[in-house]
Order: C-alpha cells, then sequence, then structure tokens
C-alpha cells in the first residue's frame, strides 16, 4: 500500500493536467486511483480513446476522486505512462476486483458506488 510520504512526495513531482488547479481532498483517493490503474492492462502507447476516468473510478470505489488524484496514482504507478486521460492501457477496460479497496479507510464512504453501470469487462 502507497504510504503518506510516497504520495506527498508525488504530489510535489506530479505534472498535473489541469495546472493550476489542483485538488486532493484524501491520500486515500490516490490509493484508490492507483489500483484502479494498476487493474487495467498496459500497452506501448497512450489510447487515444478518451474516458471520464475519474467517474469510473469513482463509480468503482464509492468515492469523490479528483482528476488531481489520478495524476498523482499514474505518476506514482511505474508502469502507467501519459498524460490524463490518455494513459498507456487497453481501450477495453478491466473492473477492478472490490478485494484492491480492503484496508483503504474511504472507499465506499459517499455512494458514487451506488448508480454504477457497468461499462467494463470482467478480468479480476
Amino acid at each position: 500500500m502507497l504510504t503518506d510520504k510516497q504520495i506527498d512526495q508525488a504530489k510535489k513531482t506530479t505534472r498535473y493536467s489541469l495546472g493550476d488547479d489542483i485538488v486532493h481532498e484524501h491520500n486515500d483517493c490516490i490509493r484508490m486511483a492507483y489500483e484502479w490503474l494498476d487493474a487495467q492492462k498496459k500497452i506501448k502507447g497512450p489510447t487515444s480513446k478518451t474516458y471520464a476516468l475519474k467517474h469510473m473510478i469513482e463509480n468503482w470505489c464509492g468515492r469523490y476522486i479528483s482528476t488531481s488524484d489520478v495524476d498523482v496514482a499514474a505518476h506514482m504507478h511505474t508502469e502507467i505512462h501519459g498524460q490524463y486521460p490518455h494513459f498507456n492501457f487497453s481501450a477495453r477496460l478491466t473492473r477492478p476486483s472490490a478485494d484492491r479497496l480492503t484496508g483503504i479507510g474511504e472507499a465506499f464512504t459517499q455512494g458514487y458506488h451506488l448508480n454504477n453501470s457497468d461499462r467494463y469487462t470482467y478480468t479480476e
């Protein structure tokens, strides 16, 4: 699991996709975004498809996730490259197992998952 120290350091070195409009609510949001990104099948280059990634992550983890949170999570992940929303993972998205959220206290705290529509393939 990512530590607060690792996350705080990454926040200082991340190139944010929204420029100076940086919003973080909780380090767990970055942890949840990281887990979602980690579950995706990686490809060589950034996808040209555009997805509302933060909304997909919110629907999976049940909590608000900012674009800045996704930026930091992608920056921390050694296999993720590209700039939000064009990262190097397959256009065939994977809905991660909820087991990935075990131990992340902020998961499912805001009800975002209650309106979840399945737009994913299930590979985990």
